[in-house]
């Protein structure tokens, strides 16, 4: 029965990547690309000069930084190294040509879908802001309809599919060990994280998720600067793994055989996994900042996709080239990378890559959980839903993520595939339908800093009702 329904969703999986969202992914991502005139990368600079950017009228709100860093630590995460490394074993070198290509297009959908979050942002009473994909495609499109649609997706998304498949990554990381055994390992695994999550989750963990928050960070710089030593060990290696990469992005068996488990549909799945451009996620921490022009978020948001893609990702997956260790379907996930740094590191090696999946695992569970919470209040009519309802969802997902460490490979990463990509092909296409708003506020924006001055937006001026908006007026 279980693998019945295995291959149902696999072909469910394939054929909305290729040719769908492949299709939908690319499109939109170019048109955006070209009606911005290439702002992700036009403006890269001024987008990390905002990044500092501090709100006009109080210290207490929230700023471009501190909304950048909850986007990109929902990004970070066990994609980075697991799904690069994968995309690696199963769909060859190349897959890592498809993943920056995709990054940079997918940024111009990050700007899109920021700016539109932050142009029909809603304010709260407490004066504070919020916002995401649900409340453009209701104010600004008239859908409520399928405002709540997108909310079942992300609910199924970041509560279900990612969890699930966080979980499975973080256990398999113990696989190198010798202690590793295939029936009680990830019970084990599986209990100790649902414990450690839902004691967090239900309130009593404040202190562990601020360690973890202050700790990533310098994971993740520390994640950088060990693939940088193993890249340097390896130097000699270096320029045979580029021929690598681009002979196999442009080998036409490699991009077309077998269509699923090609180098770019890989490429592209594991990308889209990794940075969330377009998928509608990030938005909802970028419309929580207070900015004096929604394009400021905007740009801020394709700094986010690089550091996650371009970064993070690349990291690994020059890490694992340049060392020359062999890749197959066997080591797909994290043995790769542990065999991969063990060659510099030994077995301090594989102890640092477990040790970095499990804060970055950590995190990106209780962040899911941030944006599952966004929707419930969404689908609740406006309303935070009664502390009763949330106490029995969270047990559900702490359920979620200790089955998750006992799930096989395949459909962790085909359910997460899945309902991300339902994700996105609600978000992309509204974004397409609003593109003009946003295309507006960037012409604005530019017009006001040709002119010396720190723009300010307000909606009459790209011609938006500012009665039928909570900010811009």
């Amino acid at each position: 029965m279980f693998d019945r329904i295995t291959e149902i969703f696999n072909k469910i999986d394939d054929v909305m990547y290729y040719p769908v969202l492949i299709i939908v992914l690319a499109a939109a991502g170019l048109y955006f690309t070209f009606r911005t005139r290439f702002v992700q990368i036009r403006l890269f600079a001024e987008s990390c000069r905002l990044i500092t950017d501090k709100p006009k009228d109080g210290e207490e709100k929230v700023s471009s930084f501190q909304a950048l860093i909850v986007s990109t630590a929902s990004r970070v995460g066990t994609g980075n190294i697991v799904g690069v490394s994968t995309a690696i074993c199963l769909g060859g070198p190349g897959a890592c040509f498809w993943m920056w290509l995709m990054c940079i297009i997918g940024a111009s959908s990050a700007f899109m879908e920021s700016t539109l979050a932050q142009i029909y942002k809603r304010k709260s009473k407490d004066g504070s802001c919020y916002g995401g994909p649900a409340y453009y495609i209701e104010h600004a499109l008239g859908k409520p309809a399928v405002s709540a649609v997108f909310c079942v997706f992300l609910i199924a998304t970041y509560a279900f599919g990612f969890n699930l498949l966080c979980s499975f990554n973080l256990q398999s990381s113990f696989e190198v060990y010798s202690f590793y055994d295939k029936k009680t390992t990830p019970i084990i695994v599986g209990i100790v994280l649902a414990v450690l999550v839902g004691f967090c989750v239900m309130g009593g963990g404040k202190r562990i998720i601020r360690m973890t928050e202050k700790i990533v960070p310098f994971m993740g710089i520390a994640y950088v600067l060990i693939s940088l030593i193993v890249i340097g060990f390896n130097v000699k290696n270096v320029p045979h793994m580029f021929a690598l990469i681009f002979r196999d992005a442009f080998d036409f068996r490699s991009i077309f055989g077998g269509l699923a488990g090609s180098c770019m549909v890989l490429g592209i799945k594991r990308g889209l996994y990794s940075n969330e451009a377009g998928v509608g996620s990030a938005p909802n921490a970028s419309a929580s900042a207070h900015v004096s022009h929604p394009v400021k978020q905007g740009l801020v948001q394709t700094v986010s996709v690089y550091i996650d893609t371009i970064l993070l990702c690349t990291a690994t997956a020059f890490m694992c080239l340049s060392s020359g260790t062999p890749y197959n379907e066997e080591v797909s996930g994290a043995m790769y990378v542990q065999n991969s740094i063990s060659t510099v590191f030994g077995k301090a090696g594989p102890v640092f890559i477990t040790a970095a999946m499990v804060l970055f695992a950590f995190t990106t569970l209780l962040g899911n959980l941030y944006y599952v919470d966004n929707a419930l209040i969404y689908l609740n009519k406006k309303r935070q839903p009664s502390k009763r309802f949330m106490t029995i969802f969270y047990i559900v997902c702490v359920i979620v993520i200790f089955a998750g460490a006992l799930m096989e490979m395949g459909f962790a990463w085909t359910l997460a595939d899945i309902t991300m990509g339902g994700m996105a092909l609600i978000n992309i296409p509204c974004c397409l339908m609003l593109s003009k708003q946003a295309i507006a506020a960037l012409r604005d924006y530019e017009k006001q800093k040709k002119a010396g001055k720190d723009p300010e937006f307000r909606a009459a001026d790209i011609g938006l009702d500012a009665e039928k908006l909570s900010f811009w007026k």
